[in-house]
This record gives C-alpha cells, structure tokens and sequence, in this order.
C-alpha cells in the first residue's frame, strides 16, 4: 500500500492504512498484523531502495507474489534495537553476513528478509548499522523451529542465522550506515500499524460480545438489559472509539511529517493497544465460560492482541520515548 503507484503500489497514505488495517483485523488480526510488516518493508524499499534494486525486486512484493520479513530483533538486542551484533562485511562486491535474528514473522516461508546488521564498528552503535536485503535462497541463510505461541497463530514465527551469507553490495537498502534511521523510520509507521490492528480486533469483540449479550435471556431478561452491562459497554465503545481517534491522529502526523510524530505514534501504540486488549478480554468476560472455548472466537483475538503490547518496541519503550518528547 504505501509503494507509490509509478513504482506498482497505490499509493495509499498512512491514514488510509490505519483504516484498512482496522478493518481486516476485524475477521484476523494475526494475518492482518503480518501483511502490516510486509506493506512496511516495501515502503522502505521504495523509499530507500535504488532504481535497480526497485526494478528487481518491488513489482513482486507489492503484487504480493513475493512476501518479506522484518530482521531486526536479535537474542541480545530488543528494546536496545542499536546493540544489534549480527555484522555485514564488504568482500569485493559482495557483502558477507553473519549473526542471527530472533522473533521474526514469517520467518522460513517469506521470499525476502530486509535485514538491519553492523557494518561499521568503529562509529556510534547506530550510525554503524545498515539495511540489506536478501534473498531466502541466499547460500548460510537458515532458519529456526516454528515457535509454540500464545497467539499469532497464523503466521510462523522463527529465528533467522546467517552464516557467511553473501549477497551483492548493491543490495543495500539505503546508504551505508543508514540502517539505523531506516528501522526507526519504519517503527512509527509500524506501531500505528499494530494499534490499528489492536482497534480492529477490540472492534469485533466489543460486537460479538453485545449481540451475544442481546440473545442470552437470564432472570426472564437479555443480559443486556442489565444496567450494569450497559455501562460496561459504553465503557468498552468508549475505549475503542478513544483509541481509533489516537490511531488516526497519529497517522495524520505522520503523513503530514509533522515533528510530533514519533511521540504520537508512541502514544497511540501504547494507548490502543492497552485499551483494547482490555476491552477484548471485558469482552471474553461477558460470554462467560463459552468466552473461554475455543469454538468461539472472542478467546483467540484475546490471545493475539496480548503480544502488540511487546512488540514494535515494549509499552515500557513507548512511555520512555513519550517522556522524552513531552
């Protein structure tokens, strides 16, 4: 979505994603949240990326023939994103990688990995850092176990080594060292994205929850009817109705490149994806113990919502760098 459309995309803003992300994550937010990352990484790459490198590879990832991971997380650098120790070495016209990443989606199926790796030690740890883009097919490039989750079911989740995996320098996205503000580039586009994800799923539940609570007749009544389920309800509309405006604000910032717009989509992913986790599991609440079996589907969107408060850097991250820009 976000590939301008001379370049095979169409073009669409980060407020027209907001609401199309919203949307699909209403029937699945599991894949709704993977197609986020893959639409983020063609961003990049038609942003950052050279005209060679946009000719070969963006008419297949934005058609969706091909599909991308995010490589950026690392057994010893999450919150801490510029520690990152997996290296790249320029050898002739080749760059050679090594390291491993952990906690990536789509790992093992995805054709395509933009990775963020160290390639130059002997400057700051984030100017030292650059993207690359490599194939799945690239010769060290392996894969880990499917991870067992809690929720995200829908996508694998795997680590990622690389040993001694070359690929052409011309495969940079970007400039040299330019790595590290090309991830960060990417994060508020990405938490805005999780959020709307978050709103999405918290949307459905807060629906089911109310149309199941409208048919189920206890003390002659629809629970619904009950005062107190009323309040709760209008609480619950409230938070995910608080929370699409936090979503759009954000995004609106981003688009308008406004200096606020780190910090907004901070707060946005924190707000949103706190609030409708907990209006998602108020939901499961209210179907009482058929909330808990998995023949209905409240209990999976609890399960998949409760991992956008750690990724795309933890809630904790999100309050530091909202204190920062206060």
């Amino acid at each position: 979505m976000f590939v301008p459309e001379e370049k095979g995309g169409v073009g669409a803003t980060r407020a027209d994603a907001a609401v199309v992300f919203e949307t699909l994550a209403r029937a699945d937010i599991s894949v709704t949240a993977y197609l986020t990352i893959h639409n983020m990484n063609c961003g990049l790459l038609a942003k950052f990326g050279s005209e060679a490198l946009c000719e070969q590879y963006l008419p297949d990832l934005a058609s969706l023939e091909a599909l991308s991971s995010y490589c950026l997380t690392e057994p010893g650098s999450g919150s801490d994103a510029a520690s990152l120790r997996t290296t790249a070495r320029v050898d002739g016209d080749d760059l050679v990688i090594d390291g491993a990443k952990t906690f990536i989606s789509g790992a093992g199926s995805a054709d395509f990995y933009f990775v963020m790796a160290r390639t130059d030690a002997s400057v700051s740890k984030a100017k030292g850092i650059t993207c690359i883009l490599v194939p799945k097919d690239a010769a060290g490039l392996s894969f880990g176990k499917a991870e067992e989750k809690m929720g995200w079911n829908a996508q694998p989740t795997r680590a990622v080594s690389f040993d001694g995996v070359r690929v052409p320098v011309t495969n940079i996205v970007g400039e040299f060292g330019q790595g590290f503000p090309i991830a960060m580039t990417a994060l508020d586009g990405g938490r805005i994205n999780i959020a709307a994800c978050s709103v999405g799923g918290a949307s459905f539940c807060l629906d089911y929850a109310r149309e199941y609570m409208d048919s189920r007749e206890q003390f002659g009544a629809p629970v619904g009817s009950f005062q107190y389920n009323q309040f709760r309800f209008a609480e619950m509309a409230t938070d995910v109705h608080a929370s699409r405006l936090c979503v759009r604000a954000a995004a609106n910032a981003l688009d308008e490149g406004s200096s606020t717009a780190t910090r907004d989509a901070a707060m946005a992913k924190l707000f949103a994806t706190e609030r409708c986790y907990d209006v998602a599991n108020r939901a499961l609440q209210c179907l009482g113990g058929y909330g808990y079996l998995r023949e209905y589907p409240v209990e999976r969107y609890v399960r998949d919502l409760r991992v956008h408060t750690i990724l795309e850097g933890t809630n904790e991250v999100m309050r530091q760098i909202i204190s920062k820009r206060m």
